[in-house]
């Protein structure tokens, strides 16, 4: 009994891996025309279908809207009975039907039409009235469906989705579409986490600790109080970076004052902090906490010394970096 499950399971893999060379092979002008017309869409590119097909429909629109080019779900069922106004003129409507004859596909048509849609059709028969109506019609017939009744949509709705995800890796692709951009419209996911810069997660402006090299004691601890990182920056003159004060570089420096009154935040400074681009990934500056063994890196404005912020770890740990 084993080995006969796992020889049907081979034969529905065999069936769907053949009507995906099917659809590979087949591919042509008609492709060309589909992403010519998604590039051009001055408006909105809506997804539609029903059953199975809309199934497949939801998730070619996530694909596309996660990889730069922005889409929309649309029931063709409950387009009929008002949501047909998320169509508007300068959209692209991708409508996805095996068989082309969809009754609830097909009462979209008039209104794409009337507004001049342009219309993609994803089909198994572009013969079919919605293949004959689209403008561009790109064919998704397979040799067999893996239902070993020849009922259920199985190598079809895979070679759909295939399909889909071409259409969508094609348009990311014209779009110059990068993995920063895809971190952006993901920045919950593992992916933008790891793509997040350290200006994204930096202190700056009135948050960022500073004070001068002759700052008193009191000024100093005041700074380091009142911003709560546990450290300030040290600045000269011309405001560039010339070193940092920590907890533990205050407690050493108090440790071997003979007048703790006198003393100033040149006293008590580490100079030449290590320091880090905004631009840079985020789990850059972890890895340069880790290796330097210090929770704090100012981010120096770029080409110079003067601090434009200053990440601690914390910052870091709540990101998700850590």
């Amino acid at each position: 009994m084993s080995s006969e499950r796992v020889t049907r399971a081979r034969r529905v893999l065999d069936i769907e891996a053949a009507a995906l060379t099917t659809l590979r092979d087949r591919l042509g002008e008609s492709f060309h025309q589909a992403v010519d017309l998604v590039i051009g869409c001055r408006g909105k590119v809506i997804v539609t279908g029903v059953g199975k097909s809309g199934i497949v429909g939801r998730k070619v629109a996530a694909t596309l809207s996660s990889t730069g080019t922005p889409a929309v779900f649309l029931h063709a069922g409950e387009g009929g009975h008002g949501d047909v106004g998320t169509l508007v003129r300068g959209d692209v409507l991708i409508a996805i039907s095996n068989s082309g004859e969809n009754e609830e596909v097909l009462r979209l048509l008039p209104v794409t039409r009337r507004f001049a849609i342009a219309l993609i059709a994803i089909t198994g028969n572009t013969g079919s009235t919605l293949g004959r109506a689209a403008d561009v019609a790109l064919d998704v017939s397979v040799p067999e469906e893996a239902c070993p009744l020849g009922l259920s949509p199985t190598a079809s709705t895979t070679a759909t989705m295939a399909l889909g995800d071409a259409l969508a890796v094609a348009l990311l692709a014209e779009r110059g579409f990068s993995a920063e951009d895809f971190a952006l419209l993901h920045p919950a996911g593992a992916l933008g986490r790891r793509l997040l810069r350290v200006e994204d997660v930096m202190h700056r402006g009135d948050d960022l600790p500073l004070v001068g090299m002759e700052a008193p004691l009191k000024d100093t601890l005041l700074e380091m109080t009142s911003k709560r990182l546990g450290a300030t920056g040290v600045v000269d003159a011309e405001g560039e970076l010339v070193g940092i004060i920590t907890d533990g570089d205050l407690r050493r420096g108090l440790e071997r004052a003979e007048d703790v009154r006198a003393l100033t935040a040149r006293d008590l400074m580490t100079v030449r902090p290590k320091t880090i681009a905004g631009g840079a990934l985020a789990a850059e500056a972890v890895a340069v906490m880790e290796r330097h063994k210090i929770t704090s890196l100012f981010v120096l404005a770029d080409g110079s010394r003067r601090p434009d912020g200053v990440i601690h770890l914390h910052d870091l740990l709540r990101a998700g970096i850590v």
